[in-house]
């Protein structure tokens, strides 16, 4: 068993602080109080490596480092602020010294969430927590109930995507610190919303990374594509391992954030009996006990591997729910045409049409791009368990101009594929300003110290697109340049634009059928069926709770088709909602309906919802 051990500076109810580090291989350990002359601490080796001082005259505001062998002096590893940043000295924080409001708060269960996922430095003008909290009301209104913010624990500089982060425990200065971000949760809990961390334990960035002056907190067994991989199964494991889960405790308890995405845990190296997600989720259970919340832990994998979900009495680790690629590539292929790279096993209608249904589309079956068999059945897991995404951080920045959909596509293009989106039984999340079809790119940004760090990610980003979405000879975007940062912030203005605001109603209708309808409701895939129109590129897509039916009729042919359906229960269909120009034949069609049949012609890149509950948003 892992030693449950604290970490960091933790100041007591009674005066004074405990400062507590793992240093297996330390000779002599001391903590320096900067802010007090540079005044020092005799620490005191106590178990397992862990290095313990204690001191009643410091308290919160005070700097500090660690001096290892009496001559290397490092910020703290669990340090949970770094006002100077990476390379300053620690602070000390109460963090049980803020006001919080949200006592009664319970978060959304995963089957009514709609999440959002956004950039802190790009969503707004002022590039921090504050500017979230005075967009909250516009996402209240959008229909958004969960945001998920990508990484927060301190990177270098301030412009960063936080995959480069080297402290976990602290909240980026640039950002408003953990003081700013805790005033967010605590707001958003206020207004009904609920908020996700993406947190990075597979690595950690190349700059400010002191961790293996202090002992084995990395392995060389195995490489990440980022960098070396966190030591979690190999000798001295258990120091890394207890750093994770405290540093889960405390997002989830102390900062009161309602659950963690748990960034490419395909690059987490275990295959030790008790794999570090199984104790992460365990940790996670303990403490919903202790505090009464409920967390939700979801995992980012391209492995398609249902052993992250499954639970842990049948042989898995317990998490609740995983990012579901599958889905995002196989729309993504059949409505822009692209299959290069991990786009080439999808394409097809009909695999669209299994993404829908059964979750995975590589599920046990060979895979172009892997040249291998690949992944595993998961058509009898619950949708809950599953986010599904037409864009996100990676599939845009990851792309050389960093191309949003619309800029992919065409208006009518990307409502057919956002009603996909939430027609289907899944846990849906959109991608900060897709919801109005920004026009601004999401593009990959850095503000490393280092001139050659910088030169050497300049290097490695124009030599992926050598072969990802046909890069040409022009150079992608410098990464460090700040001009590739500003270019990827949004564009609030675009709101004023007649074309965006039609984007945004059409989302916000969505979400207000994806929360009214009963058969929406439910993320249970028994409730629904996929019909694929082959050569024709059309879905037909069928809910139903009960006595209430809804029928998604998609048009994804740049042009019209011809469509016939027979419903199984005849009688009276409304039609709730259409894209596209032209109503007209959708009126004819809809009296047609009654007779049980639809038949009907729908235009290019167009949807039509048919209901036989007329609902609060009846669009005819």
């Amino acid at each position: 068993m892992v030693l449950n051990y604290a970490l960091g500076a933790n100041l007591q109810k009674e005066h004074g602080c405990v400062f507590s580090v793992w240093a297996p291989f330390a000779e002599r350990v001391e903590v320096e109080i900067v802010t007090q002359n540079n005044r020092r601490i005799e620490a005191t080796k106590i178990i397992y490596g862990y290095w313990k001082a204690e001191d009643s005259r410091v308290e919160a505001g005070d700097r500090y480092v660690y001096v290892l062998n009496g001559k290397l002096s490092l910020p703290d590893p669990a340090s949970r602020y770094q006002p100077e940043g990476v390379h300053g000295p620690s602070e000390i924080i109460d963090s049980g010294n803020f006001n919080w409001t949200d006592d009664g708060w319970q978060s959304i269960p995963p089957e009514k969430m709609i999440q959002y996922e956004l950039h802190t430095g790009t969503f707004s003008p002022s590039e921090d927590f504050r500017g979230i909290s005075e967009k909250l009301s516009y996402l209240k209104e959008l229909g958004i109930n969960v945001i998920e913010l990508m990484p927060v624990a301190q990177f270098p500089g301030h412009r960063n995507w936080g995959y480069d982060g080297v402290f976990p425990f602290a909240v980026q200065n640039s950002y408003g610190g953990p003081s700013e971000l805790a005033r967010l949760v605590d707001t958003c809990h206020r207004n009904g919303i609920a908020v996700i961390l993406d947190v990075v334990y597979n690595h950690l960035g190349p700059e400010g990374n002191y961790f293996e002056s202090y002992g084995p907190y990395f392995s060389d067994r195995y490489k990440t594509p980022w960098g070396k991989a966190v030591n979690v199964d190999d000798q001295y494991a258990d120091g890394m391992i207890n750093f994770i889960l405290q540093n889960v405790r405390y997002w989830l308890k102390d900062l009161h954030l309602d659950g963690l995405r748990l960034d490419a845990v395909h690059a987490i190296y275990d295959f030790s009996a008790d794999h570090i997600m199984k104790q992460i989720s365990s940790e996670v259970r303990k403490l919903s006990g202790v505090t009464g919340r409920n967390y939700f832990l979801i995992a980012e994998s391209n492995l398609n591997d249902v052993r992250y979900l499954h639970p842990v009495e049948k042989g898995g680790y317990g998490l609740d729910a995983q990012w579901n690629d599958d889905f995002h590539h196989a729309l993504h292929s059949c409505i822009t045409g692209e299959q290069g790279s991990y786009y080439a096993d999808y394409g097809s209608v009909e695999d669209l049409a299994k993404a829908i249904k059964n979750t995975f589309v590589l599920d046990g079956v060979y895979s172009i791009f892997r040249k291998r068999t690949f992944g595993s059945h998961a058509a009898d897991l619950h949708g809950k368990q599953f986010i599904i995404f037409i864009q996100n951080h990676d599939h845009t920045g990851n792309r050389k101009n960093g191309e949003r959909l619309g800029h992919l596509v065409s208006a009518g293009m990307q409502k057919a594929a956002c009603a996909i989106l939430f027609f289907t039984p899944n846990v849906p999340m959109l991608f900060m300003g897709e919801e109005f079809n920004a026009r601004t790119p999401f593009l990959y940004f850095v503000n490393h110290h280092d001139g050659q760090l910088n030169r050497l990610v300049r290097e490695g980003r124009q030599k992926e697109f050598e072969d990802l979405h046909a890069a040409g000879r022009e150079p992608a975007p410098f990464p460090d340049a700040e001009d590739t940062f500003n270019r990827s912030k949004l564009n609030w203005a675009e709101l004023d634009d007649p074309d965006q605001r039609d984007m945004l109603d059409f989302y916000k209708r969505l979400i207000s059928l994806r929360k009214s309808h009963p058969a929406l409701i439910s993320t249970d895939r028994r409730n629904c069926s996929v019909q694929a129109g082959g050569n024709n590129k059309t879905l037909i897509i069928r809910r139903w709770k009960e006595q209430y039916q809804l029928f998604v009729f998609i048009n994804l042919n740049d042009k019209p088709v011809h469509l016939e359906y027979l419903h199984e229960s005849p009688g009276r269909l409304y039609l709730l909602l259409h894209s596209g120009p032209d109503i007209t034949n959708a009126r004819t069609e809809f009296r047609q309906s009654i007779e049980g049949k639809l038949r009907l012609t729908m235009a290019k890149e167009t949807l039509l919802v048919y209901s036989s509950w007329p609902g609060p948003t009846v669009m005819v």
